[in-house]
């Protein structure tokens, strides 16, 4: 019999995988009766919408290998950020006789076996994973063409990571670390001061820019 592995991934470093880890162990104790030592663990912290990171790379790989009997994860955000990365590691594991159990929502994939229920509610969420990411992406631009069109704006310093070029806003290099740190903050995982100290400037810049939630699709 080969592992159970639990998957667990976070967006930026101040992130805790803890959580993770625990619901997807605790799942695969119940489910399968498997002890926690006897668990295999794969992780990542990074950023951005691909399945390339080390963690998963090692754990497809492992599955390949027959290492693995099945794969746990906390949810489907945790595993793709898009239908299309959905669709390539649900067929990763199924041609590697791998199951896929999601603790969130409840979805197990079994290799072999077809649920037409099961596969289009996977579908559908992989759908609302990307359309969430596609929206958050457009409130920002959106929030970036409101801001052009007002005076004060033009006048005054530029909005948390961002710079002015020619009289329009331009992300600076700092813009994506804004925007984890926000969201952080706006969930209640980062306090203001700690936010402020990560980036480098004031309590009220912070306090800002939450105020300007268009810029950052945390409106």
């Amino acid at each position: 019999m080969g592992e159970i592995a639990c998957y667990c991934r976070v967006s930026t470093e101040d992130q805790s995988l803890e959580r993770q880890l625990t619901a997807t162990s605790e799942y695969a104790e119940r489910e399968f009766d498997a002890d926690l030592g006897d668990l295999a663990h794969y992780t990542d912290k990074s950023t951005g919408t691909n399945t390339d990171r080390s963690g998963y790379q090692e754990m497809v790989d492992d599955a390949r290998a027959g290492v693995l009997d099945a794969v746990v994860v906390h949810s489907v955000s945790r595993i793709c950020r898009s239908i299309s990365d959905l669709e390539r590691t649900a067929s990763r594991l199924e041609d590697a006789g791998v199951a896929l159990h999601i603790v969130s929502e409840g979805l197990t994939l079994e290799p072999g076996e077809s649920d037409p229920y099961q596969t289009a509610l996977f579908q559908l969420l992989g759908v609302f994973a990307e359309l969430e990411a596609n929206m958050a992406q457009q409130r920002t631009k959106e929030g970036i063409a409101a801001r052009q069109q007002d005076d004060d704006y033009h006048h005054g310093r530029p909005p948390l990571g961002f710079n002015k070029r020619d009289g329009r806003l331009v992300e600076n290099e700092q813009y994506h670390d804004v925007v984890s740190v926000l969201n952080m903050v706006e969930k209640g995982e980062l306090s203001k001061r700690k936010a402020a100290r990560r980036l480098d400037t004031s309590r009220a810049t912070i306090d800002r820019a939450l105020h300007r939630g268009e810029l950052y699709a945390i409106s």
